[in-house]
């Protein structure tokens, strides 16, 4: 497995459209000590799109955190980014995993039971269980939230790192560690903070003192 510290996933927010303060917003998480980057776009062109995706790898080799891209496989190979996160919908995780090769991190989108069962046996670094609370980050295609209870069912039948997402902050960090998560992702609780960096130590700080395992 490879060594990667999921703890802190800061997923970028899509609906900062100015490239300045989206990357100040980044390096504000960075520096606040994210562990893991996801950068999602859903409304951007491809052009625009690798523009963005090169200025973010570029921060991110600074602060030596792992990038990866939601979706765009062709992105990800692009840039030579650190791998992908893919949805239900989305490319078959072995096609995904013969264009990435065997060293790149891929994470799966995951909802329910079912989907947790198929993805033990694919070639996955991790799954994300969305969403575990209500969000209002993701406006389309959202599933009902999978809740505490969610968790701990998927947490005993699946042989996958877990990293939760959806409706996730300081309040409710803990209660999830403590039930088995093995990483969380943030978007607005990082993102729409006044101040991105110190909302960043501070769900790290939780993160540590609760005891996760890395």
């Amino acid at each position: 497995m490879k060594k990667i510290d999921y703890s802190l996933m800061f997923v970028t927010d899509e609906r900062i459209t100015d490239d300045k303060q989206f990357l100040d917003v980044l390096e504000s998480s960075l520096k606040g000590g994210t562990t893991i980057v996801q950068l999602r776009e859903k409304r951007l062109t491809t052009k625009l799109f690798y523009k963005r995706a090169l200025a973010v790898k570029k921060l991110c080799t600074k602060y030596r955190t792992p990038l990866i891209i939601n979706d765009s496989i062709d992105i990800a190979l692009a840039i030579n980014a650190d791998g992908v996160h893919i949805g239900q919908k989305d490319l078959p995780v072995t096609v995904a995993r013969k264009l990435l090769g065997l060293h790149k991190i891929i994470g799966l989108s995951i909802s329910n039971e079912q989907q947790a069962i198929t993805a033990n046996n694919l070639d996955l670094d991790y799954i994300g269980l969305s969403p575990i609370f209500k969000t209002d980050t993701k406006i389309e295609d959202i599933d009902v939230p999978i809740g505490i209870e969610g968790l701990k069912k998927i947490k005993l039948i699946s042989n996958k790192r877990i990293i939760c997402i959806g409706g996730i902050d300081k309040n409710n960090i803990a209660i999830l560690i403590q039930n088995g998560t093995d990483g969380i992702a943030v978007v607005s609780a990082i993102s729409k903070a006044n101040n991105p960096e110190y909302a960043t130590i501070q769900l790290k700080k939780i993160i540590c003192q609760t005891g996760m395992k890395k």
